[in-house]
Protein backbone atom coordinates (compact mmCIF):
# COMPACT_ATOMS: atom_id res chain seq x y z
CA UNK A 1 0.00 0.00 0.00
CA UNK A 2 1.19 3.51 -0.63
CA UNK A 3 1.75 5.89 2.22
CA UNK A 4 -1.12 8.37 2.73
CA UNK A 5 -0.58 12.06 2.12
CA UNK A 6 -1.34 14.72 4.69
CA UNK A 7 -3.01 18.01 3.94
CA UNK A 8 -3.27 21.08 6.19
CA UNK A 9 -5.89 20.82 8.88
CA UNK A 10 -9.35 22.26 8.08
CA UNK A 11 -9.33 26.04 8.19
CA UNK A 12 -5.61 26.41 7.53
CA UNK A 13 -4.68 28.11 4.27
CA UNK A 14 -1.79 27.78 1.87
CA UNK A 15 0.91 25.22 1.17
CA UNK A 16 2.14 23.03 4.07
CA UNK A 17 5.40 24.22 5.57
CA UNK A 18 7.00 20.76 5.40
CA UNK A 19 6.19 18.30 2.64
CA UNK A 20 7.62 14.83 2.08
CA UNK A 21 6.74 13.12 -1.18
CA UNK A 22 7.35 9.38 -1.66
CA UNK A 23 10.61 9.46 0.29
CA UNK A 24 12.64 6.25 0.42
CA UNK A 25 15.98 5.73 2.15
CA UNK A 26 18.42 2.92 2.81
CA UNK A 27 21.53 2.06 4.83
CA UNK A 28 24.53 0.44 3.18
CA UNK A 29 25.89 -2.66 4.93
CA UNK A 30 29.39 -3.95 4.03
CA UNK A 31 29.24 -7.28 2.25
CA UNK A 32 25.45 -7.30 2.14
CA UNK A 33 22.60 -5.75 0.20
CA UNK A 34 21.54 -2.27 1.36
CA UNK A 35 18.86 -2.25 4.06
CA UNK A 36 15.75 -0.16 3.24
CA UNK A 37 14.66 2.01 6.17
CA UNK A 38 11.99 4.25 4.58
CA UNK A 39 9.67 3.21 1.78
CA UNK A 40 7.57 5.79 -0.08
CA UNK A 41 6.81 8.04 2.90
CA UNK A 42 4.55 11.01 2.21
CA UNK A 43 3.36 13.56 4.75
CA UNK A 44 2.59 17.25 5.20
CA UNK A 45 3.03 19.46 8.27
CA UNK A 46 1.30 22.83 8.32
CA UNK A 47 2.46 25.90 10.21
CA UNK A 48 0.68 26.14 13.55
CA UNK A 49 0.15 22.38 13.83
CA UNK A 50 1.67 19.22 15.30
CA UNK A 51 2.08 16.00 13.35
CA UNK A 52 3.00 12.98 15.50
CA UNK A 53 5.00 10.15 13.93
CA UNK A 54 4.34 7.04 16.03
CA UNK A 55 6.04 3.66 15.96
CA UNK A 56 8.22 1.18 17.80
CA UNK A 57 12.02 1.20 17.88
CA UNK A 58 13.31 0.27 14.44
CA UNK A 59 10.14 1.40 12.70
CA UNK A 60 11.94 4.23 10.89
CA UNK A 61 10.42 7.20 12.72
CA UNK A 62 13.72 8.68 13.92
CA UNK A 63 15.27 8.08 10.50
CA UNK A 64 12.43 10.12 9.05
CA UNK A 65 13.46 13.01 11.30
CA UNK A 66 17.09 12.65 10.21
CA UNK A 67 16.02 12.75 6.57
CA UNK A 68 14.35 16.11 7.20
CA UNK A 69 17.38 17.53 9.04
CA UNK A 70 19.90 16.10 6.57
CA UNK A 71 21.72 14.15 9.28
CA UNK A 72 21.62 10.60 7.96
CA UNK A 73 24.77 8.65 8.89
CA UNK A 74 27.50 8.21 6.28
CA UNK A 75 26.10 4.86 5.20
CA UNK A 76 22.59 6.27 4.74
CA UNK A 77 21.12 7.87 1.64
CA UNK A 78 17.80 8.98 0.18
CA UNK A 79 17.00 6.81 -2.83
CA UNK A 80 13.74 8.41 -3.99
CA UNK A 81 11.34 11.26 -3.33
CA UNK A 82 11.86 14.78 -2.08
CA UNK A 83 11.75 16.87 1.08
CA UNK A 84 10.39 20.41 0.70
CA UNK A 85 10.49 23.10 3.40
CA UNK A 86 8.62 26.32 2.76
CA UNK A 87 8.68 25.74 -0.99
CA UNK A 88 12.43 24.99 -1.08
CA UNK A 89 13.59 21.50 -1.98
CA UNK A 90 16.08 20.22 0.60
CA UNK A 91 16.80 16.89 -1.09
CA UNK A 92 20.18 17.03 -2.79
CA UNK A 93 21.57 19.96 -0.79
CA UNK A 94 25.27 19.75 0.03
CA UNK A 95 26.31 19.56 3.69
CA UNK A 96 27.46 23.18 3.52
CA UNK A 97 24.08 24.27 2.14
CA UNK A 98 22.21 22.19 4.73
CA UNK A 99 24.11 23.87 7.58
CA UNK A 100 22.42 27.14 6.62
CA UNK A 101 19.02 25.47 7.09
CA UNK A 102 19.72 23.20 10.05
CA UNK A 103 19.53 25.06 13.34
CA UNK A 104 18.14 28.19 11.69
CA UNK A 105 14.97 27.15 9.86
CA UNK A 106 14.77 23.70 11.47
CA UNK A 107 15.17 23.26 15.23
CA UNK A 108 15.81 19.85 16.79
CA UNK A 109 15.15 18.49 20.30
CA UNK A 110 16.83 15.11 21.02
CA UNK A 111 15.42 12.36 23.22
CA UNK A 112 18.02 12.25 25.99
CA UNK A 113 18.51 15.70 27.47
CA UNK A 114 21.76 14.82 29.25
CA UNK A 115 23.29 13.18 26.17
CA UNK A 116 22.10 16.13 24.08
CA UNK A 117 24.18 18.55 26.17
CA UNK A 118 27.95 18.77 26.46
CA UNK A 119 28.85 18.06 30.11
CA UNK A 120 31.92 20.33 29.87
CA UNK A 121 30.14 23.52 28.81
CA UNK A 122 27.71 25.78 30.70
CA UNK A 123 24.13 25.34 29.49
CA UNK A 124 23.83 29.02 28.56
CA UNK A 125 26.79 28.77 26.20
CA UNK A 126 25.26 25.68 24.59
CA UNK A 127 21.87 27.31 24.17
CA UNK A 128 23.56 30.21 22.38
CA UNK A 129 25.50 27.93 20.03
CA UNK A 130 22.94 27.97 17.15
CA UNK A 131 23.02 31.76 17.22
CA UNK A 132 26.82 31.80 17.12
CA UNK A 133 26.95 29.19 14.36
CA UNK A 134 24.64 31.28 12.17
CA UNK A 135 26.36 34.56 12.97
CA UNK A 136 23.40 36.08 14.78
CA UNK A 137 24.20 39.06 17.01
CA UNK A 138 27.11 39.87 19.28
CA UNK A 139 28.07 37.77 22.30
CA UNK A 140 26.12 40.12 24.59
CA UNK A 141 23.08 40.02 22.30
CA UNK A 142 23.19 36.23 22.15
CA UNK A 143 23.34 36.07 25.93
CA UNK A 144 20.31 38.34 26.23
CA UNK A 145 18.42 36.21 23.70
CA UNK A 146 19.18 33.04 25.67
CA UNK A 147 18.20 34.62 28.99
CA UNK A 148 14.91 35.70 27.44
CA UNK A 149 14.30 32.19 26.10
CA UNK A 150 15.18 30.59 29.43
CA UNK A 151 12.47 32.70 31.02
CA UNK A 152 9.96 31.84 28.28
CA UNK A 153 10.52 28.09 28.69
CA UNK A 154 9.92 28.39 32.42
CA UNK A 155 13.44 28.25 33.84
CA UNK A 156 13.66 30.24 37.03
CA UNK A 157 16.51 32.69 37.62
CA UNK A 158 17.95 32.51 34.06
CA UNK A 159 20.98 34.58 34.97
CA UNK A 160 22.05 32.06 37.58
CA UNK A 161 21.35 29.05 35.35
CA UNK A 162 23.28 30.45 32.39
CA UNK A 163 26.61 29.42 33.92
CA UNK A 164 25.47 26.08 35.37
CA UNK A 165 26.54 22.74 33.93
CA UNK A 166 24.10 19.99 32.77
CA UNK A 167 24.76 17.72 35.75
CA UNK A 168 23.60 20.51 38.07
CA UNK A 169 20.15 20.60 36.48
CA UNK A 170 17.25 18.14 36.60
CA UNK A 171 16.18 16.20 33.52
CA UNK A 172 13.23 18.50 32.96
CA UNK A 173 15.43 21.58 33.24
CA UNK A 174 17.93 20.14 30.75
CA UNK A 175 15.09 19.46 28.33
CA UNK A 176 13.96 23.09 28.62
CA UNK A 177 17.52 24.22 27.84
CA UNK A 178 17.43 22.13 24.67
CA UNK A 179 14.08 23.63 23.71
CA UNK A 180 15.51 27.12 24.25
CA UNK A 181 18.51 26.22 22.09
CA UNK A 182 16.27 24.84 19.35
CA UNK A 183 14.12 27.98 19.39
CA UNK A 184 16.98 30.48 19.61
CA UNK A 185 17.08 31.20 15.87
CA UNK A 186 13.28 31.37 15.56
CA UNK A 187 12.94 28.30 13.29
CA UNK A 188 9.77 27.59 11.35
CA UNK A 189 9.91 23.82 11.95
CA UNK A 190 10.75 22.00 15.18
CA UNK A 191 11.53 18.28 15.22
CA UNK A 192 11.03 16.80 18.69
CA UNK A 193 12.41 13.25 18.88
CA UNK A 194 10.89 11.53 21.93
CA UNK A 195 11.19 14.77 23.96
CA UNK A 196 9.48 13.41 27.09
CA UNK A 197 10.61 9.78 27.23
CA UNK A 198 11.55 8.74 30.80
CA UNK A 199 10.46 12.11 32.26
CA UNK A 200 8.09 12.22 35.20
CA UNK A 201 4.45 12.81 34.32
CA UNK A 202 4.38 16.31 35.79
CA UNK A 203 7.55 17.30 33.92
CA UNK A 204 6.22 15.60 30.80
CA UNK A 205 3.04 17.63 30.93
CA UNK A 206 5.01 20.85 31.43
CA UNK A 207 7.25 20.16 28.42
CA UNK A 208 4.29 19.22 26.22
CA UNK A 209 2.39 22.32 27.36
CA UNK A 210 5.43 24.38 26.45
CA UNK A 211 5.65 22.87 22.96
CA UNK A 212 1.91 23.35 22.38
CA UNK A 213 2.24 26.96 23.47
CA UNK A 214 5.08 27.55 21.01
CA UNK A 215 2.93 26.22 18.19
CA UNK A 216 0.33 28.88 18.94
CA UNK A 217 2.59 31.81 19.83
CA UNK A 218 5.22 31.29 17.12
CA UNK A 219 3.00 29.74 14.40
CA UNK A 220 5.44 26.86 14.60
CA UNK A 221 5.16 23.49 12.88
CA UNK A 222 6.22 20.52 15.02
CA UNK A 223 7.11 17.01 13.88
CA UNK A 224 6.68 15.04 17.11
CA UNK A 225 8.39 11.63 17.06
CA UNK A 226 7.12 9.31 19.78
CA UNK A 227 6.35 5.69 20.63
CA UNK A 228 3.61 6.83 23.02
CA UNK A 229 0.28 6.92 21.24
CA UNK A 230 -1.25 8.46 24.36
CA UNK A 231 0.96 11.55 24.02
CA UNK A 232 0.25 11.70 20.28
CA UNK A 233 -3.51 11.44 20.79
CA UNK A 234 -3.56 14.25 23.33
CA UNK A 235 -1.19 16.70 21.63
CA UNK A 236 -1.14 16.14 17.86
CA UNK A 237 -3.45 17.45 15.16
CA UNK A 238 -2.53 14.56 12.89
CA UNK A 239 -0.91 11.14 13.38
CA UNK A 240 1.23 9.00 11.09
CA UNK A 241 1.86 5.44 12.28
CA UNK A 242 5.12 4.01 10.92
CA UNK A 243 6.05 0.34 10.65
CA UNK A 244 9.02 -1.07 8.79
CA UNK A 245 9.64 2.28 7.15
CA UNK A 246 6.12 2.69 5.78
CA UNK A 247 3.16 4.73 6.95
CA UNK A 248 0.48 2.12 7.66
CA UNK A 249 -2.13 4.48 9.10
CA UNK A 250 -2.47 8.22 9.09
CA UNK A 251 -4.88 11.10 9.28
CA UNK A 252 -6.62 13.35 11.77
CA UNK A 253 -5.87 12.26 15.33
CA UNK A 254 -9.47 11.60 16.38
CA UNK A 255 -10.02 9.44 13.30
CA UNK A 256 -6.90 7.33 13.85
CA UNK A 257 -7.74 6.73 17.52
CA UNK A 258 -11.41 5.95 16.83
CA UNK A 259 -10.73 3.69 13.84
CA UNK A 260 -7.15 2.40 13.83
CA UNK A 261 -7.96 0.03 10.98
CA UNK A 262 -4.46 -1.42 10.73
CA UNK A 263 -3.52 -4.39 13.02
CA UNK A 264 -0.22 -2.74 13.98
CA UNK A 265 -1.97 0.49 14.98
CA UNK A 266 -4.54 -1.50 16.94
CA UNK A 267 -1.68 -3.25 18.78
CA UNK A 268 -0.09 0.11 19.63
CA UNK A 269 -3.45 1.27 20.95
CA UNK A 270 -3.90 -1.83 23.11
CA UNK A 271 -0.40 -1.40 24.52
CA UNK A 272 -0.73 2.33 25.12
CA UNK A 273 -2.65 4.55 27.47
CA UNK A 274 -5.65 4.62 25.18
CA UNK A 275 -6.39 0.95 25.10
CA UNK A 276 -6.15 -0.38 28.63
CA UNK A 277 -8.16 0.49 31.71
CA UNK A 278 -5.94 1.01 34.70
CA UNK A 279 -8.87 0.63 37.09
CA UNK A 280 -9.28 -2.86 35.67
CA UNK A 281 -5.52 -3.41 36.00
CA UNK A 282 -5.45 -2.37 39.64
CA UNK A 283 -8.58 -4.37 40.41
CA UNK A 284 -7.20 -7.47 38.71
CA UNK A 285 -3.94 -7.03 40.55
CA UNK A 286 -5.70 -6.82 43.90
CA UNK A 287 -7.70 -9.89 43.07
CA UNK A 288 -4.44 -11.70 42.39
CA UNK A 289 -2.97 -10.46 45.65
CA UNK A 290 -5.84 -12.10 47.52
CA UNK A 291 -4.48 -15.47 46.37
CA UNK A 292 -1.46 -14.70 48.55
CA UNK A 293 -2.36 -15.78 52.10
CA UNK A 294 -3.17 -12.88 54.41
CA UNK A 295 -0.72 -14.30 56.92
CA UNK A 296 2.07 -14.55 54.33
CA UNK A 297 5.33 -13.66 56.10
CA UNK A 298 6.84 -10.21 55.88
CA UNK A 299 9.96 -10.36 53.70
CA UNK A 300 10.95 -6.69 53.67
CA UNK A 301 10.48 -4.37 56.63
CA UNK A 302 11.70 -0.77 56.76
CA UNK A 303 11.49 1.11 60.06
CA UNK A 304 11.87 4.90 60.06
CA UNK A 305 14.60 4.91 57.42
CA UNK A 306 16.32 8.24 56.84
CA UNK A 307 19.10 9.35 54.51
CA UNK A 308 20.65 12.78 53.83
CA UNK A 309 23.40 13.90 51.47
CA UNK A 310 25.81 16.78 51.93
CA UNK A 311 25.48 19.66 49.48
CA UNK A 312 28.42 20.30 47.18
CA UNK A 313 27.86 24.05 47.31
CA UNK A 314 28.02 24.42 51.05
CA UNK A 315 24.28 24.81 51.57
CA UNK A 316 22.12 22.73 53.88
CA UNK A 317 22.22 18.93 53.49
CA UNK A 318 19.65 17.41 51.15
CA UNK A 319 17.13 15.02 52.69
CA UNK A 320 16.69 12.11 50.27
CA UNK A 321 14.56 9.87 52.53
CA UNK A 322 12.88 10.82 55.80
CA UNK A 323 11.29 8.50 58.36
CA UNK A 324 10.15 5.87 55.82
CA UNK A 325 8.39 2.81 57.22
CA UNK A 326 6.59 -0.03 55.38
CA UNK A 327 6.35 -3.80 54.97
CA UNK A 328 6.27 -6.10 51.94
CA UNK A 329 4.79 -9.58 52.26
CA UNK A 330 6.11 -12.60 50.39
CA UNK A 331 4.74 -12.98 46.87
CA UNK A 332 3.42 -9.41 46.61
CA UNK A 333 4.58 -6.21 44.92
CA UNK A 334 5.16 -2.87 46.57
CA UNK A 335 5.06 -0.02 44.07
CA UNK A 336 7.11 3.07 44.91
CA UNK A 337 6.12 6.13 42.92
CA UNK A 338 7.18 9.76 42.88
CA UNK A 339 8.83 12.43 40.77
CA UNK A 340 12.56 12.66 40.08
CA UNK A 341 14.30 13.64 43.29
CA UNK A 342 11.54 12.21 45.49
CA UNK A 343 13.90 9.63 47.00
CA UNK A 344 12.72 6.47 45.23
CA UNK A 345 16.09 5.19 44.10
CA UNK A 346 17.86 6.14 47.34
CA UNK A 347 15.27 4.21 49.33
CA UNK A 348 15.64 0.99 47.34
CA UNK A 349 19.43 1.26 47.40
CA UNK A 350 19.16 1.28 51.19
CA UNK A 351 16.91 -1.81 50.98
CA UNK A 352 19.47 -3.59 48.81
CA UNK A 353 22.41 -2.72 51.07
CA UNK A 354 24.03 -0.50 48.43
CA UNK A 355 23.63 2.77 50.37
CA UNK A 356 23.85 3.08 54.16
CA UNK A 357 20.91 4.57 56.03
CA UNK A 358 21.62 7.41 58.47
CA UNK A 359 18.69 6.50 60.70
CA UNK A 360 16.27 3.61 61.07
CA UNK A 361 16.70 0.01 59.96
CA UNK A 362 15.81 -2.48 57.21
CA UNK A 363 15.33 -6.22 57.55
CA UNK A 364 15.16 -8.86 54.80
CA UNK A 365 13.69 -12.15 55.97
CA UNK A 366 14.22 -10.98 59.52
CA UNK A 367 17.93 -10.28 59.05
CA UNK A 368 19.23 -6.69 59.32
CA UNK A 369 20.65 -5.00 56.24
CA UNK A 370 24.05 -3.58 57.14
CA UNK A 371 25.84 -1.66 54.42
CA UNK A 372 29.32 -2.94 53.46
CA UNK A 373 29.41 -5.53 56.19
CA UNK A 374 31.79 -8.23 55.07
CA UNK A 375 31.32 -11.94 55.48
CA UNK A 376 28.74 -14.59 54.75
CA UNK A 377 25.88 -12.55 56.13
CA UNK A 378 26.25 -9.81 53.57
CA UNK A 379 26.90 -12.29 50.77
CA UNK A 380 23.64 -13.92 51.77
CA UNK A 381 21.86 -10.56 51.54
CA UNK A 382 23.16 -9.94 48.03
CA UNK A 383 21.85 -13.33 47.01
CA UNK A 384 18.45 -12.67 48.54
CA UNK A 385 18.04 -9.19 47.01
CA UNK A 386 18.73 -8.58 43.32
CA UNK A 387 18.17 -5.46 41.18
CA UNK A 388 16.98 -4.77 37.63
CA UNK A 389 17.86 -1.30 36.39
CA UNK A 390 16.23 1.17 34.01
CA UNK A 391 18.62 1.04 31.06
CA UNK A 392 19.31 -2.54 29.97
CA UNK A 393 22.14 -1.45 27.68
CA UNK A 394 24.04 0.51 30.33
CA UNK A 395 23.53 -2.12 33.06
CA UNK A 396 24.99 -5.02 31.03
CA UNK A 397 28.67 -5.46 30.12
CA UNK A 398 28.91 -4.92 26.33
CA UNK A 399 32.12 -6.97 26.21
CA UNK A 400 30.49 -10.09 27.62
CA UNK A 401 28.21 -12.58 25.95
CA UNK A 402 24.79 -13.34 27.39
CA UNK A 403 26.17 -16.62 28.70
CA UNK A 404 29.02 -14.85 30.53
CA UNK A 405 26.64 -12.24 31.96
CA UNK A 406 24.40 -14.95 33.42
CA UNK A 407 27.34 -17.03 34.61
CA UNK A 408 28.89 -14.17 36.61
CA UNK A 409 26.35 -14.06 39.49
CA UNK A 410 26.35 -17.87 39.63
CA UNK A 411 30.11 -17.91 40.07
CA UNK A 412 29.93 -15.02 42.54
CA UNK A 413 27.54 -16.99 44.72
CA UNK A 414 29.47 -20.29 44.22
CA UNK A 415 26.54 -21.94 42.47
CA UNK A 416 27.38 -25.59 41.76
CA UNK A 417 29.70 -27.09 39.17
CA UNK A 418 30.32 -25.82 35.64
CA UNK A 419 27.73 -28.33 34.36
CA UNK A 420 25.16 -27.19 36.91
CA UNK A 421 25.79 -23.54 36.03
CA UNK A 422 25.35 -24.30 32.33
CA UNK A 423 22.04 -26.02 33.08
CA UNK A 424 20.95 -23.05 35.19
CA UNK A 425 21.76 -20.64 32.32
CA UNK A 426 19.66 -22.75 29.95
CA UNK A 427 16.84 -22.68 32.51
CA UNK A 428 17.11 -18.88 32.90
CA UNK A 429 16.94 -18.31 29.15
CA UNK A 430 13.88 -20.51 28.91
CA UNK A 431 12.02 -18.94 31.84
CA UNK A 432 12.58 -15.41 30.49
CA UNK A 433 11.53 -16.32 26.96
CA UNK A 434 14.94 -15.99 25.32
CA UNK A 435 16.05 -18.36 22.55
CA UNK A 436 18.98 -20.57 23.48
CA UNK A 437 20.83 -19.28 20.40
CA UNK A 438 21.20 -15.86 22.06
CA UNK A 439 23.49 -17.24 24.75
CA UNK A 440 26.63 -16.59 22.73
CA UNK A 441 25.65 -13.15 21.44
CA UNK A 442 26.71 -9.76 22.77
CA UNK A 443 24.23 -7.23 24.09
CA UNK A 444 24.75 -4.92 21.09
CA UNK A 445 23.24 -7.70 18.96
CA UNK A 446 20.02 -7.75 20.99
CA UNK A 447 16.92 -5.59 20.95
CA UNK A 448 16.01 -3.44 23.96
CA UNK A 449 13.39 -5.95 25.07
CA UNK A 450 15.83 -8.85 24.78
CA UNK A 451 18.46 -6.95 26.77
CA UNK A 452 15.97 -6.30 29.56
CA UNK A 453 15.06 -10.00 29.59
CA UNK A 454 18.77 -10.77 30.03
CA UNK A 455 18.89 -8.29 32.93
CA UNK A 456 15.91 -10.02 34.54
CA UNK A 457 17.50 -13.44 33.99
CA UNK A 458 20.70 -12.21 35.63
CA UNK A 459 18.74 -10.99 38.65
CA UNK A 460 16.99 -14.36 38.95
CA UNK A 461 20.21 -16.38 38.60
CA UNK A 462 21.01 -16.81 42.34
CA UNK A 463 17.33 -17.52 43.18
CA UNK A 464 16.60 -14.32 45.13
CA UNK A 465 13.67 -13.79 47.44
CA UNK A 466 13.30 -10.09 46.59
CA UNK A 467 13.76 -8.39 43.22
CA UNK A 468 14.07 -4.61 43.18
CA UNK A 469 13.02 -3.15 39.81
CA UNK A 470 14.13 0.45 39.25
CA UNK A 471 12.16 1.89 36.30
CA UNK A 472 12.61 -1.41 34.38
CA UNK A 473 10.41 -0.49 31.40
CA UNK A 474 10.60 3.29 31.09
CA UNK A 475 13.22 3.12 28.31
CA UNK A 476 11.18 0.62 26.26
CA UNK A 477 8.47 0.98 23.63
CA UNK A 478 4.92 0.43 24.81
CA UNK A 479 4.51 -2.97 23.13
CA UNK A 480 7.82 -4.16 24.61
CA UNK A 481 6.74 -2.73 27.98
CA UNK A 482 3.67 -4.92 27.77
CA UNK A 483 5.79 -8.01 27.10
CA UNK A 484 8.22 -7.33 29.96
CA UNK A 485 5.45 -6.55 32.45
CA UNK A 486 3.69 -9.75 31.44
CA UNK A 487 6.92 -11.68 31.95
CA UNK A 488 7.47 -10.17 35.41
CA UNK A 489 3.90 -10.97 36.40
CA UNK A 490 4.15 -14.61 35.28
CA UNK A 491 7.53 -15.04 36.99
CA UNK A 492 6.09 -13.75 40.25
CA UNK A 493 3.20 -16.17 40.09
CA UNK A 494 5.38 -19.15 39.17
CA UNK A 495 8.32 -18.49 41.51
CA UNK A 496 6.62 -16.70 44.40
CA UNK A 497 8.88 -13.68 44.02
CA UNK A 498 8.54 -10.51 46.07
CA UNK A 499 8.94 -7.27 44.08
CA UNK A 500 9.78 -3.72 45.06
CA UNK A 501 8.87 -1.82 41.89
CA UNK A 502 9.92 1.78 41.24
CA UNK A 503 8.26 3.81 38.52
CA UNK A 504 7.17 7.36 37.76
CA UNK A 505 4.57 5.81 35.43
CA UNK A 506 1.32 5.36 37.31
CA UNK A 507 -0.11 3.08 34.62
CA UNK A 508 2.72 0.63 35.22
CA UNK A 509 2.32 0.99 38.98
CA UNK A 510 -1.41 0.30 38.68
CA UNK A 511 -0.79 -2.88 36.75
CA UNK A 512 2.01 -4.31 38.84
CA UNK A 513 1.42 -3.29 42.46
CA UNK A 514 -0.54 -4.78 45.33
CA UNK A 515 0.31 -1.85 47.58
CA UNK A 516 1.74 1.58 46.79
CA UNK A 517 4.01 4.02 48.58
CA UNK A 518 4.07 7.60 47.22
CA UNK A 519 7.18 9.67 47.93
CA UNK A 520 7.47 13.45 47.81
CA UNK A 521 10.85 15.01 48.68
CA UNK A 522 11.79 11.92 50.66
CA UNK A 523 8.57 11.72 52.68
CA UNK A 524 5.88 9.06 52.32
CA UNK A 525 2.74 11.09 51.62
CA UNK A 526 0.38 8.19 50.82
CA UNK A 527 0.49 4.46 51.38
CA UNK A 528 -2.05 1.70 50.92
CA UNK A 529 -3.74 -0.74 48.53
CA UNK A 530 -3.14 0.15 44.88
CA UNK A 531 -6.78 0.61 43.92
CA UNK A 532 -7.45 2.92 46.83
CA UNK A 533 -4.40 5.14 46.34
CA UNK A 534 -4.94 5.46 42.58
CA UNK A 535 -8.69 5.99 42.49
CA UNK A 536 -9.27 7.84 45.78
CA UNK A 537 -6.12 9.91 46.39
CA UNK A 538 -6.05 11.81 49.67
CA UNK A 539 -3.31 14.35 48.98
CA UNK A 540 -3.01 17.15 46.44
CA UNK A 541 0.38 15.78 45.39
CA UNK A 542 -1.04 12.43 44.25
CA UNK A 543 -3.98 14.18 42.60
CA UNK A 544 -1.48 16.30 40.67
CA UNK A 545 0.42 13.18 39.57
CA UNK A 546 -2.83 11.68 38.30
CA UNK A 547 -3.98 14.76 36.41
CA UNK A 548 -0.53 15.18 34.82
CA UNK A 549 -0.83 11.94 32.87
CA UNK A 550 -1.51 12.48 29.12
CA UNK A 551 -5.25 12.25 28.59
CA UNK A 552 -6.10 13.05 32.18
CA UNK A 553 -6.88 16.73 31.70
CA UNK A 554 -10.19 18.00 32.87
CA UNK A 555 -12.35 17.42 35.94
CA UNK A 556 -12.69 14.14 37.72
CA UNK A 557 -10.15 11.51 38.73
CA UNK A 558 -7.97 9.92 36.07
CA UNK A 559 -8.52 6.28 35.21
CA UNK A 560 -5.04 4.89 34.85
CA UNK A 561 -4.20 2.96 31.79
CA UNK A 562 -1.13 0.94 31.45
CA UNK A 563 1.49 0.38 30.72
CA UNK A 564 2.03 4.01 30.68
CA UNK A 565 -0.36 6.86 30.79
CA UNK A 566 -4.07 7.52 31.26
CA UNK A 567 -7.41 8.52 29.94
CA UNK A 568 -9.82 10.70 31.87
CA UNK A 569 -12.82 9.26 33.62
CA UNK A 570 -15.46 11.72 32.44
CA UNK A 571 -18.47 12.41 34.58
CA UNK A 572 -21.67 11.49 32.71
Amino acid sequence: MSSPEYVPSPGRQGTPLLRLRDVSAEFAVPGRAAVPVLDGVGLDVAAGSILAVVGESGSGKSTLGRVVTGTLPENGRITAGEVVLGGRTLTGLSERQYRRVRGKEIGYIPQDALLGLNPLLPVGVQAAEPLRAHGVGSRAERRERVLDLFAKVGLRDPGRLYGRYPHELSGGMCQRVLIAAAMSTRPRLLIADEPTTALDVTVQRTILDLLSGLVESEDLAILLITHDLGVAAERADDIAVVKDGRIVRGGRTAEVVAEPGDPYTEDLLRSSSLGFSGRQAATARLEYSRTVPADSPVVVEARRVGKTFASRRGSDPVTAVADASFQVRRGTTLGIVGESGSGKTTLVRVLAGLTPADTGSVEIDGEPVVHHRRGAGQAGLYRKVQMVYQDPFASLNPRSTVRAILDEPLRGHTYGSARERADRITELLEVTGLPAALADRYTAELSGGQRQRVAIARALAPRPDVVVLDEPVSALDVTVQRQILGLLDSLQRELGLTYVFISHDLGVIAEMSDEIVVLDHGHIVERGAALGVLTEPRTDYVKELLTSIPGAAGPGPAVLVGPGRSATERNP
